[in-house]
């Protein structure tokens, strides 16, 4: 049986992706066509790049349909999902900026029509499909797609000069979903042991806090009054440094508590591509 909340939580979630494919396409419309070709802080990638791997993962969940290309062994690409993402780049090499903005409204706007005609009522069941194998569920796909679109949307801004879109709905829906895997960093990636504690306050987010267990995980706890390590952070800086994107401005984290766990911590932040 679902979940008492499932349905709501699904359709907030599809929601907010649709806003964040609004921000997306309406920040592409405004770049000069030479903008395409800028780098972004995504090796390998530039914006037509970046913009062309939303167009292939937003058609691939509207149509059913994948997609297929020869992406022969890039030095960016690391794994099987790395190399998954290329195919929607290297298809699109040649497409105009404009077919690429409107392959994603398109895509998006019949993605939307379906889930808004029979919206997902049950976050753990399996959706229809997805892409590239990957056996999310309906609850684990809609809550990733606003995550992606609007990461893509801060790679863009960064490499063309535009900042922005930190305040949005997807902003919020990014930060906080991100701020969830501070637990694993704290304790997996930065090897802190049991009864530390981390206390993480992201701007324009209540703080959150976690602490590793004697089984070695770390886990959400109420934010303990003197922690083992607390960060503060503005927006933009948490995003690089949890996107594993560029590195953060000097002095642009503050610090509080033991040192030598936060380099470390800072040092392995990036979880998501």
């Amino acid at each position: 049986m679902s979940a008492p909340d499932d349905s709501d939580l699904l359709a907030g979630w599809t929601q907010t992706w649709w806003q964040a494919i609004d921000d997306f396409t309406t920040l592409l419309e405004d770049l000069d066509e030479a903008e395409w070709d800028t780098p972004t802080d995504l090796a390998g990638w530039d914006v037509r790049a970046v913009a062309s791997h939303v167009a292939h993962l937003e058609q691939v969940l509207a149509s059913g349909v994948e997609e297929h290309a020869e992406v022969g062994e890039p030095a960016h690409a690391t794994g099987l999902m790395n190399l998954y993402t290329e195919i929607g780049v290297v298809n699109r090499r040649e497409a105009s900026p404009d077919a690429i903005i409107n392959e994603i409204r398109s895509a998006a706007t019949t993605r939307r029509t379906a889930l808004l005609a029979d919206p997902p009522s049950d976050a753990a069941a399996a959706p229809e499909r997805s892409f590239g194998g990957v056996p999310w569920s309906w609850g684990t796909l809609l809550r990733n797609r606003p995550l992606d679109v609007w990461m893509h949307e801060q790679d863009v801004r960064r490499a063309t000069g535009r900042p922005g879109g930190l305040d949005s709905a997807p902003a919020q829906h990014t930060i906080e979903y991100l701020s969830e895997s501070m637990g694993y960093v704290l304790a997996k990636k930065a090897g802190a042991p049991a009864g530390t504690t981390l206390v993480l306050e992201v701007e324009g987010c209540e703080p959150t806090a976690f602490a590793v267990g004697d089984d070695g995980r770390g886990r959400p706890v109420a934010p303990p009054a003197t922690p083992t390590l607390a960060l503060e952070v503005d927006r933009d800086t948490f995003v690089r440094l949890v996107g594993g994107r560029c590195a953060a401005e000097p002095g642009a984290v503050r610090v509080e508590g033991d040192q030598e766990l936060a380099a470390r911590v800072l040092d392995q932040m990036a979880t998501t591509p």
